[in-house]
């Protein structure tokens, strides 16, 4: 099980002190906490991609290039990569780039965002969304697994003879999640590659996202990749850790009440009841992040998010020191025991992957 952590680079005020950072500070703090979470422990860092206030991370591998000279083991990842936005075959470039440069710890989440107006702005039809995300991906897909690649679609100018530089390290493609909220197309897709499925269960009922789930279970199954079980699953949630349960919760309802993107879904305990949110002590997020098992079965990575709302940076890196003293061990523990012996672990370039004895 790989455990890491996910964000998508907003900036609110602080709940408490009504002031909000800079975007340069707050891409500074950003890169601190993903340094951290290697310190700690963690597995994965992952960044998003938006183009419009209030967010900063509109360069992706900008800031994971900034992250790789600064750490060694983390796996670097992107918590949204949009497919449909960007050139494919610039994304083929660009993150192979990063993977060589970070010696093979790269992989990515693509997606179709949720910011309707970012389409226009790149030139694109959001009503295309879905087709954009089929045909891009076939493209970004034969980039890297094809020398040489003659292609024609409905979306881009067609391609001749083309060759995307750098190649992949060691001619093996970053691994490839599909991210999605609620589109069972997007869940085909990542069957039909036999790629990672990534639920971002945030703001729904769990019980929505195992649908998704099951649903690309079965069709990973039908395409020829192994068994259903034996399908590649992400699982996203966010934490809110202290060592006491109700010191937790009221030091946390603030911040969920002070961030945009929670408005309207109900109160915090609703929320909690529903979905992935947990505010509470170690051992709390530990049963409930077992707990996802039951909705996802053996699964092989696991993100938190840790910095929405506004919180000080000083606050998120105490919830890290938590998560990779108190929390991560055990979930690792025991997550490992569950997983059956044919369920694959997470997939790693060649280069990360443990040398056999």
């Amino acid at each position: 099980m790989q455990i890491g952590i996910f964000g998508v680079g907003d900036i609110n005020p602080d709940a408490y002190t009504g002031v909000a950072p800079s975007e340069h500070q707050r891409l500074h703090d950003i890169m601190k906490i993903a340094q951290h979470a290697e310190t700690v422990g963690l597995d994965v860092f992952a960044t998003g991609e938006h183009h419009n206030p209030p967010f900063v991370p509109s360069s992706p591998t900008t800031m994971l290039g900034y992250v790789a000279a600064r750490t060694e083991k983390i796996i670097l990842s992107t918590s949204t990569t949009l497919i449909t936005t960007n050139d494919p075959v610039k994304i083929a470039e660009d993150y192979a780039m990063l993977q060589n440069l970070a010696d093979g710890r790269v992989d990515l989440m693509l997606g179709r965002g949720n910011t309707a107006p970012v389409y226009p702005w790149f030139g694109q039809d959001i009503r295309q969304g879905i087709p954009l995300a089929i045909e891009n991906y076939h493209l970004l897909h034969r980039l890297w697994r094809e020398d040489v690649v003659d292609w024609e679609g409905k979306f881009r100018t067609p391609l001749q003879g083309f060759t995307s530089t750098p190649r992949p390290l060691d001619d093996v493609p970053p691994f490839v999640w599909h991210g999605s909220i609620r589109s069972p197309e997007i869940a085909e897709q990542a069957a039909f590659y036999g790629d990672g499925f990534f639920a971002n269960n945030l703001f729904m009922h769990m019980t929505h996202f195992q649908r998704l789930v099951e649903f690309y279970r079965k069709r990973f199954e039908h395409y020829g990749h192994g068994s259903a079980d034996q399908a590649i699953v992400g699982a996203g949630g966010q934490v809110f850790v202290r060592p006491n349960s109700q010191d937790a919760i009221n030091e946390f309802r603030p911040y969920f009440d002070n961030t945009p993107i929670y408005q309207g879904q109900g109160s915090l305990e609703e929320v909690m009841r529903d979905t992935a949110m947990i505010a509470g002590s170690p051992q709390q997020i530990i049963e409930k992040t077992l707990s996802f098992r039951d909705y996802f079965g053996d699964y092989q990575r696991q993100l938190f998010a840790v910095d929405f709302g506004g919180m000080p940076l000083k606050l998120v890196l105490e919830q890290l020191d938590l998560l990779g003293s108190e929390v991560v061990p055990t979930l690792r523990k025991e997550f490992d025991a569950l997983r059956p012996v044919h369920v694959p672990e997470a997939p790693v370039h060649p280069r990360l992957a443990p040398v056999a004895v």
